[in-house]
């Protein structure tokens, strides 16, 4: 490609995601206006467009997946760590890791495919627990498919703790509507929807793996990304037992934060496309 047109195209690329910002910056600033009864706020928002730049606009990405032996971090194991290094401005793969973890038995054997056996065999693992917390370390943001269940098996037994940022590309991500996923997509629903083939499941750097050849094909990236960022709120759904439906579709979960609710953590923007009532609750109490 011509070097001219090749810095154009990437001019056009860095207006367009700064135009972006100015409208996220203007718009928070309006919902902020709002609610304190002000109609409107200085016009320069030069220095709140460089804070969101910032603050919100992570470079390199640790995609991340586990695989373990059950559901609960106390009893069971992780028993895999898949990870890619991912740079968001050049859509690169930087590096890619995954190793095994020793366990005497995997009673999800069934599902991710890894007898308990080939895990006990000689590997240099401590050297590549070490080589996972530099690529934690080089990464601004962490991403993981239903992070709530990966970031779980963190800081206990061998492997190390996260205190990074992180990223549900199942909940924290509002994939472009034109994709035609469900609210909490699988990341086998994310591959086809943007052409990426598939080859295998259930093991953690193959779904590391369709996770950066999305992002690769994402051209709004950054965008989502950023929104994805965006404080979350937990909120509960005010519909009836007849209704549930349209909660569910809104990506909302039965008993799970709130018992005997439909609830889900989100932005307030995203309140606007609901179709029913919410209210806030207190995820402190």
């Amino acid at each position: 490609m011509n070097f001219d047109v090749k810095e154009e195209q990437n001019h056009e690329k860095e207006s367009h995601q700064l135009n972006f910002l100015n409208g996220t910056t203007k718009e928070t600033a309006n919902e902020k206006a709002e609610g304190s009864g002000v109609k409107s706020l200085p016009k320069s928002n030069e220095k709140s467009v460089e804070i969101l730049k910032k603050h919100y606009s992570p470079m390199n990405l640790l995609i991340l997946d586990t695989e373990t032996t059950g559901l609960d971090n106390e009893n069971d194991d992780c028993i895999e760590v898949g990870s890619i290094l991912f740079n968001v401005k050049s859509r690169s793969v930087l590096a890619q890791q995954s190793f095994l973890l020793p366990v005497e038995e995997n009673n999800a054997e069934k599902i991710n495919n890894i007898p308990a056996g080939i895990t006990r065999l000689p590997q240099p693992l401590s050297q590549a627990i070490k080589y996972f917390e530099s690529l934690v370390q080089e990464s601004d943001v962490v991403v993981a498919h239903n992070a709530e269940f990966d970031k779980k098996w963190f800081g206990i037994n061998k492997l190390p703790q996260i205190k990074k940022q992180w990223i549900c590309s199942m909940d924290d991500i509002t994939w472009p509507a034109d994709r035609q996923l469900k609210s909490r997509p699988s990341v086998i629903d994310l591959a086809l929807a943007y052409g990426v083939p598939v080859w295998s499941a259930h093991r953690a750097l193959t779904d590391c793996i369709y996770l950066a050849e999305v992002f690769k094909r994402c051209n709004e990236l950054e965008q989502l990304l950023i929104r994805a960022l965006e404080p979350k709120i937990l909120f509960r759904a005010e519909i009836s037992y007849e209704e549930r439906h349209l909660a569910k579709n809104a990506g909302f979960r039965w008993n799970d934060d709130i018992k005997n609710a439909w609830s889900r953590k989100m932005s307030r923007r995203d309140l606007k496309k609901l179709e029913f009532p919410v209210r806030e609750v207190d995820s402190h109490k």
